[in-house]
């Protein structure tokens, strides 16, 4: 609202646009919202807590800021905001929490088990295979680098060394790009543009990321190396770049810049310049040691990918939610890598998924609905004895009934029951609660000859009860239809060069809107032969925008644009397809 209200009245081309659009900044009403915005401007947008951020005082916080009990069992919080706590000089320490450490930890522990003496720090550094796999963008589940932005970014800056991965983590992001510094380096990299530097002053501060600046610490360097900053005026610098979103105060560092610059030999267009990226990075510069930190996280888990990646997956699936990507994603990525995944079975399966050999077990935390405690009941009870059959399992691990239905319906009992039809109506017919009837029941019930179900029918069911299918993809069953209709698949656009119209048609898995984007919506849709990148004008969105929301198979008609490796289909039009999934219920990642 601010914003809008400033474009009234400080730029008349936004002023015009809103006219065009219905608004009138000069009507009584508008102006009382002026006013009102006025009064509104500078207060807090929202209350919230910091889940992870701790003030420490030489003194009781309660002796110098009022502390309130929070919504969580032994909390407490400070009614003050991290900007008061700014003004009084008190310590604030926010410690996060990743999940990919958590990952990490647990690909490990899986590798330790099978023998292999491997740790974080023992970790082969600079390790070939890996990079050559980071570079093909090859990097679904990997930390940091397995956004669709990432993976097209990869093979065109083509990272060798650690120190790339640093520069790779820093660079696609909000800072660097609205601050243009993304096309100049890639530029200087792929040697279509010399490196040079403003002077050999700022060569030390520059060499590393060859002449742009993309680090925090790099900016406070060149304030002080070409304008003239103290230390202490520098690290205000930083302080005023994280927030003048909210409070403004650049202004200030804008003269003083380009006054100092234009004093020590500088030309106005390179301080200007500097200026520039410098409200860039108040959106999201990243510091060195924090980037350099993610690469670390980085490396380790695209090694452990490239050589451990049975266990990298498996270690992946027990640590959701986190990341991009959704199960059916991850295990579709583990099988194009020869990892044999073998299916929920209440004979075989853990809680957690596990490895079996050099194949997958998925665990019974996939099945939807079911309880830790119950699956915990299933094991220890297969600990005991072997299952024999459906009773057997009932009286043993103490199942409800809802547990046994779920564990049918996900097709975890087909070791004891047979296909997924057939456990359904053993379990419906199974009654521990009348012990009269057993050993009677069972025989009848085996004479009864019950058809297995249909590809469809099998997917269908799969999606429902764990959100994937180990059976054929959903598109593989109507890749006819599709055919008929002249939408290729995935593999099929590979073969097209640089501006070539296309047309495909994929499950919706990925919608992002970064707020860098101007608007432009990036999808990804999955079909049996791979992932398909989808950038959208607003425009279009706008234009189908339903389709565009709501339709979870997605027909895409555009233009196929190739460049440095990294292949997009720009789209022109949408058809919703969703009817021929008969029901299937699959899911995406939405604008997160």
């Amino acid at each position: 609202l601010a914003r809008t209200v400033g474009h009234w009245s400080g730029e008349p081309p936004e002023g015009e646009r809103l006219r065009e659009q219905g608004f009138d900044p000069d009507s009584r009403a508008m102006r009382q919202l002026v006013a009102l915005s006025g009064e509104l401007l500078g207060k807090p947008r929202h209350l919230s807590q910091h889940v992870g951020g701790f003030v420490v005082s030489e003194h009781p916080l309660h002796t110098l800021v009022p502390v309130e009990n929070a919504a969580m069992a032994d909390r407490t919080i400070i009614q003050w905001d991290k900007d008061d706590l700014e003004t009084m000089k008190l310590l604030k320490v926010d410690v996060l929490a990743l999940g990919m450490l958590t990952c990490i930890r647990k690909a490990l522990d899986l590798v330790r088990a099978r023998g292999r003496d491997l740790s974080l720090a023992t970790i082969p550094a600079e390790d070939p295979d890996t990079y050559a796999m980071i570079r093909r963008g090859d990097v679904i589940g990997v930390f940091q680098v397995e956004s669709r932005a990432q993976m097209a970014m990869l093979p065109r800056l083509k990272p060798e060394t650690f120190y790339d991965l640093v520069v790779e983590v820093a660079i696609v992001r909000p800072g660097p790009i609205q601050g243009g510094m993304v096309h100049p380096y890639l530029r200087r990299r792929q040697g279509l543009e010399p490196v040079d530097y403003p002077s050999e002053k700022l060569r030390n501060v520059l060499q590393r990321t060859l002449g742009v600046p993309l680090f925090q610490e790099q900016v406070m360097r060149i304030a002080m190396e070409a304008a003239g900053y103290t230390p202490g005026e520098a690290d205000q610098l930083r302080r005023d770049m994280a927030a003048w979103k909210r409070h403004g105060g650049l202004e200030k560092h804008r003269h003083r810049l380009l006054d100092g610059m234009a004093g020590n030999g500088y030309t106005v267009e390179f301080a200007e310049r500097i200026f520039e990226q410098i409200k860039g990075f108040g959106d999201y510069g990243f510091p060195e040691s924090h980037a350099a930190s993610f690469a670390l996280l980085t490396y380790a888990s695209s090694w452990i990918k490239c050589h451990e990646p049975a266990a990298f997956s498996c270690a992946l699936l027990n640590s959701l939610p986190m990341g991009f990507y959704l199960p059916p994603q991850l295990v579709a990525d583990a099988r194009r890598h020869g990892i044999e995944v073998r299916p929920v079975d209440v004979r075989h399966s853990h809680w957690d998924c596990t490895l079996e050999g050099d194949a997958l077990r998925l665990g019974m935390r996939m099945v939807n609905g079911l309880r830790e405690d119950a699956a915990a009941r299933i094991v220890a009870a297969r600990a005991q004895a072997p299952l024999r059959d459906l009773d057997d399992l009932l009286h043993r691990a103490a199942l409800d009934r809802g547990s046994l239905d779920r564990l049918a319906e996900a097709a975890a009992l087909r070791g004891l029951a047979g296909h997924r039809h057939r456990a359904r109506w053993l379990s419906a017919g199974t009654e521990k609660q009348l012990p009269l009837f057993a050993g009677h029941a069972g025989a009848a019930e085996d004479r009864i000859a019950i058809p297995p179900p249909s590809a469809f029918e099998d997917t269908r069911a799969d999606y429902a009860s764990t959100g994937l299918t180990l059976g054929a993809h959903p598109l593989a069953l109507v890749r006819r239809q599709l055919r008929a209709r002249r939408w290729r698949h995935a593999r099929e656009l590979e073969a097209l060069d640089n501006g070539s119209h296309a047309r495909h048609a994929g499950l919706v898995i990925l919608r992002q809107r970064p707020q860098t984007a101007s608007g432009v919506t990036f999808m990804t849709l999955e079909d049996e032969t791979g992932m398909v990148n989808v950038v959208v004008w607003r425009d279009l969105a706008e234009r189908q925008r339903k389709v565009f929301l709501e339709s979870r198979l997605l027909a895409v008609e555009g233009r196929l644009e190739a460049v440095d490796g990294s292949r997009h289909l720009i789209a022109s039009r949408f058809e919703d397809l969703t009817p021929l999934l008969a029901g299937v219920d699959t899911r995406s990642r939405d604008f997160r």
